[in-house]
C-alpha cells in the first residue's frame, strides 16, 4: 500500500493558504468600518419574504426552498459552514477555470501555469474583492459560478447538459441570459443544452409554484419586473450599469437612458458572444462576454456578484496577457468604491473625477466588451483587405514532345 507523499512544496501552498486566510480575518478585524457597511441586515418589510418563517429573499421563491434547511442549524455553525465551504467553492471554480481556459483555438499556444499549486492561487484568489466579499457574508455567486461554469465545460454529449444552468437560473436569474446564449450560437450541441436549460429552469419555476404558489404569483407576476433590489441601486456596491448611471447622473432613478443602455449593451454582448464562438472559435470570449454583459444589464450586481474576474484571469493568464491580467487582478483588489463617500447618498453627489473610484467593475467590463468589439472589426476588416489568390498560370515554357520510346510503348 502506498502512502502520499507530502513535499514541502505542497506544505509551503498549503501554508500560504492559511497565511492568506489569517491576514484576510485581521483586515476585517482592523478595518471593521469598511466591511460592517454591508453587513447590516436590511429591513424585512424593505424584502420580499416567502414562506411561514419569513424569510427574506428577493430571489425566485425556488432558491427559497432551497435555504429553508439553513434555519435548521445555529447561527455560529451556519457561518463557519459558509466560511468553509466557500472557500471550497473556491478551489472548485480555480480548477473550472482552468479547464475552461484550456479550451482555446489551437492557433493560440498554451501559457496557463498549471505547475502552480492550487492552494497558491486560492490563497491569491481570497484577496479578489468579490471573492473576498462572498465568503464575508456568506453570499452563494461561487456556487452559481460554479454550476455555470461546470455545466458549460462538460462535453456537447454528456447527459443533461445544461441542467445545472437552468438551477442556477432558478435560484437567480442572472444566469438566464447563458440560455439564450446557448441557443444563439447554433450548434447543435449548444442549442440541445440552451433547451435543456430552459426546460430545467421551467422546472424551478413549476416546484416553486407547487410549493408556495401564493409567492410564485407574486414573484413572476410582478416583482420580477421590478428594477430595484435590497438597498439603494444607486449606492456604490452596486457595480451595475444602473448604479453607473445613477451615481453619474447624480439621480437615485436613471430612467430612460439607462433602459436603453441595457438593451444596446444586451444585444451588443450577445452578438459579441455569438461571434467570438461561430466567426473566430474563441468559446471562452463568447462565455466572459455573456458573463460580463450579464453584470452589467442587471439591474443590481453587488461587487460579490463579480466572481467572474476568476474565470476572467484565468483567459489572460492562458492567452500570455501577463499586463492586462495584473492591471484586471489590480482592479478587482483595490476594493476603490469602498473609498468613495457613503452616508446619507453621498453617492448621488460625488464629484467627476470620483466616478471611476465609484464604478471600476462595470467599466472595466465596458472596456473587456469594447476590446472584444474591436478584435471583432479587425478580423472582419482583415479578411476583406487581404487579395484572393490569383489563379495558377501555366509555365511559359514549351512542353516537351513525348519521346519516341514512351509513344511506342504506350502504344
Amino acid at each position: 500500500m502506498t502512502h502520499p507523499t507530502v513535499t514541502v512544496r505542497s506544505l509551503l501552498a498549503v501554508g500560504a493558504l492559511v497565511l492568506s486566510l489569517t491576514a484576510l480575518t485581521a483586515l476585517t478585524a482592523l478595518c471593521p468600518a469598511q466591511y460592517a457597511l454591508l453587513a447590516q441586515p436590511i429591513p424585512v418589510a424593505e424584502r420580499f419574504a416567502v414562506t411561514e418563517w419569513r424569510l427574506p429573499a428577493t430571489s425566485p421563491p425556488f432558491a427559497a426552498i432551497l435555504f429553508v434547511p439553513a434555519t435548521w442549524l445555529p447561527v455560529a455553525t451556519l457561518k463557519a459552514l459558509a466560511v468553509v465551504g466557500n472557500v471550497l467553492l473556491l478551489v472548485l471554480l480555480v480548477r473550472l477555470s482552468w479547464r475552461f481556459a484550456a479550451r482555446r483555438p489551437a492557433a493560440i499556444p498554451a501559457t496557463l501555469p498549471l505547475s502552480v499549486p492550487v492552494p497558491v492561487v486560492v490563497a491569491l484568489g481570497l484577496w479578489l474583492e468579490p471573492v473576498f466579499r462572498t465568503v464575508l457574508h456568506g453570499e452563494i455567486g461561487l456556487a452559481l459560478a460554479c454550476l455555470v461554469l461546470w455545466d458549460l465545460t462538460r462535453p456537447d454529449h454528456a447527459l443533461g447538459k445544461g441542467f445545472a444552468i437552468g438551477i442556477a437560473a432558478g435560484v437567480e436569474l442572472t444566469p438566464a441570459l447563458f440560455i439564450a446564449y446557448l441557443l444563439l450560437t447554433g450548434r447543435p450541441g449548444d442549442v440541445r443544452a440552451g433547451l435543456t436549460a430552459l426546460a430545467s429552469l421551467i422546472g424551478t419555476m413549476l416546484l416553486g409554484a407547487l410549493v408556495l404558489p401564493r409567492s410564485s404569483l407574486d414573484f413572476w407576476t410582478l416583482r420580477v419586473f421590478g428594477t430595484s433590489g435590497p438597498g439603494e441601486a444607486w449606492s456604490a456596491d452596486n457595480q451595475s450599469l444602473q448604479g453607473l448611471f445613477a451615481r453619474a447622473l447624480h439621480t437615485p432613478e436613471p430612467g430612460v437612458g439607462w433602459a436603453l443602455a441595457c438593451v444596446v449593451i444586451t444585444f451588443a454582448g450577445l452578438w459579441l458572444a455569438r461571434r467570438a464562438v461561430v466567426r473566430a472559435g474563441h468559446e471562452t470570449w463568447g462565455v466572459l462576454a455573456t458573463a460580463l454583459t450579464t453584470l452589467l444589464v442587471s439591474p443590481v450586481s453587488w461587487s460579490h456578484h463579480w466572481v467572474w474576474c476568476v474565470p476572467l484571469l484565468a483567459v489572460l493568464l492562458a492567452e500570455g496577457r501577463w499586463r492586462t491580467a495584473a492591471a484586471v487582478a489590480l482592479v478587482f483588489s483595490a476594493r476603490t468604491f469602498l473609498l468613495v463617500p457613503h452616508e446619507g447618498g453621498a453617492e448621488l453627489r460625488l464629484a467627476w473625477w470620483q466616478q471611476v473610484a465609484a464604478s471600476p467593475y462595470p467599466l472595466l467590463a465596458l472596456a473587456v466588451l469594447a476590446a472584444l468589439t474591436y478584435g471583432a472589426y479587425r478580423h472582419r476588416h482583415r479578411r476583406k483587405t487581404v487579395p484572393p489568390l490569383a489563379p495558377v498560370r501555366p509555365l511559359p515554357f514549351a512542353q516537351p514532345p513525348a519521346s519516341n520510346s514512351s509513344a511506342s510503348t504506350m502504344r
